[in-house]
């Protein structure tokens, strides 16, 4: 992943990404450089942060490639899941960031939050035991038109929404792992279902998968063409399809069980195929009666069927897991760097040690990651390991192996009171 920077950079990268991993209490910059041994070099540290953030693309393939690639290996597909989430910053010095909508305010929070807004790329992978696994690979800073202007010119990109970048996010995607040969499905919140995302998704052959609007302007399938008939074909019916007349029909509304959430469930839904302008042809819609009302989906792919559909928009649920971890258990957004790259190459160095993490902890013993349970007779032995957990094993293993090395024959006294002291700095 280093070998992505200049030559200079490599190995202070390489160290930082594992100080990243190492640190703990607020998990700033300075933690990670404290972690292994850089206080000397702080203000070079702080460069190669800064370019990382300008390296980002080549730095995710190089982690998609040698780290993911191979956790995925035997799957039929290629499932992606996009969504933006914000990181709380303070201080009107810091570069790129604004009041945004707050999505998850809680019970003291407000409706708007001041920081950054990341729009995340996030491979999902189905683990045997543990489920569904988002791991994260790239992300975009999503800066305000209004807020532009106070970027320094060389650090100021030109607008893009949303859309925008989470278009330059799949491309990225279909050029790096489209190579794999297999079909490529993206999943996103119903915020990206519109004609900006969807059409260019289309001419990349990139399965989309999404919330449908109630009110969506969906029409019906075209009849098939007269024989003599002149003209290209139609790509949109006549006629138009009203869901909420479609949900009210008692007639036409089927069960089945799937498997959502790693767990069987009985759905009862609607299907068919329409066609709707903002996907640009032929779209599956699939109607969904839940308790407090009914939900629509859809799939870009009118052959998919129903189990494809809903096992993708529950899966997309582990996206939200992985940024609550991300925050919480990796302390994306506590960084305290100002610059715009410097910002970029910090969350980013989050989100590859939590995807490292993940994959270090793939095919081992869940009763090998999580071994403070014995100190915790209230803990769930049934569940899961959570990236905590995860975080904490791999901590304990790289740990270890510093004390072995300290341990070993022909070590001076200096140099294990040295390796003791740097170990008890961590632990302190």
């Amino acid at each position: 992943m280093a070998s992505a920077l200049d030559l200079r950079s490599v190995p202070r990268f390489a160290r930082l990404l594992l100080g990243a991993i190492l640190a703990t209490g607020r998990r700033t910059v300075t933690s990670w450089i404290r972690a292994v041994g850089l206080s000397g070099e702080f203000r070079p540290c702080y460069t190669t942060m800064a370019a990382a953030g300008s390296h980002t693309d080549a730095v995710a393939a190089r982690l998609a490639h040698a780290v993911v690639k191979p956790l995925v290996a035997g799957a039929g597909r290629l499932l992606f899941a996009l969504d933006d989430t914000p990181t709380e910053r303070y201080g009107r010095h810091v570069q790129g960031a604004g009041v945004h909508h707050n999505p998850s305010p809680g019970p003291a929070g407000g409706p708007f939050v001041y920081g950054h807004v990341w729009v995340v790329l996030g491979l999902l992978a189905a683990h045997p035991i543990w489920g569904v696994v988002a791991l994260p690979l790239l992300a975009r800073l999503y800066v305000r038109a209004v807020d532009l202007p106070r970027l320094p010119p060389k650090d100021r990109p030109p607008f893009r929404t949303k859309l925008d970048l989470a278009v330059e996010l799949m491309r990225w995607a279909k050029g790096w792992l489209g190579i794999l040969g297999k079909p490529l499905w993206v999943v996103a919140d119903g915020a990206y279902a519109k004609a900006a995302f969807l059409k260019p998704m289309r001419a990349l052959a990139v399965t989309v998968v999404s919330r449908l609007r109630k009110d969506a302007a969906l029409c019906t399938v075209p009849a098939p063409r007269r024989a003599g008939q002149r003209g290209r074909s139609r790509i949109y019916g006549e006629r138009r399809i009203d869901l909420a007349k479609r949900a009210g029909q008692r007639r036409g509304w089927v069960s089945g069980t799937f498997d959502l959430y790693g767990k069987p469930a009985v759905k009862r839904y609607k299907t068919f195929v329409g066609t709707w302008r903002p996907a640009g042809g032929a779209i599956r819609v699939v109607l969904v009666d839940e308790p407090k009302g009914w939900v629509a989906f859809f799939c870009s792919d009118p052959a998919a069927s129903v189990a494809d559909v809903l096992a993708a928009v529950a899966d997309r649920f582990s996206l939200e897991t992985c940024f609550r971890d991300v925050k919480e258990v990796v302390g994306a957004g506590r960084q305290q760097v100002r610059r715009v790259r410097a910002s970029v190459g910090a969350f980013h160095v989050c989100l590859w040690t939590f995807t490292m993490t993940e994959a270090w902890a793939w095919g081992r013993d869940t009763d090998g990651l999580v071994g403070h349970r014995a100190a915790s007779p209230w803990d769930d032995g049934t569940r899961r390991p959570s990236h905590a957990d995860k975080r904490r094993a791999w901590r304990r293993e790289l740990l270890a192996a510093e004390i072995h090395a300290a341990l070993r024959a022909g070590r001076t006294e200096a140099e294990i009171r040295d390796a003791a002291e740097r170990l008890l700095s961590m632990a302190a």
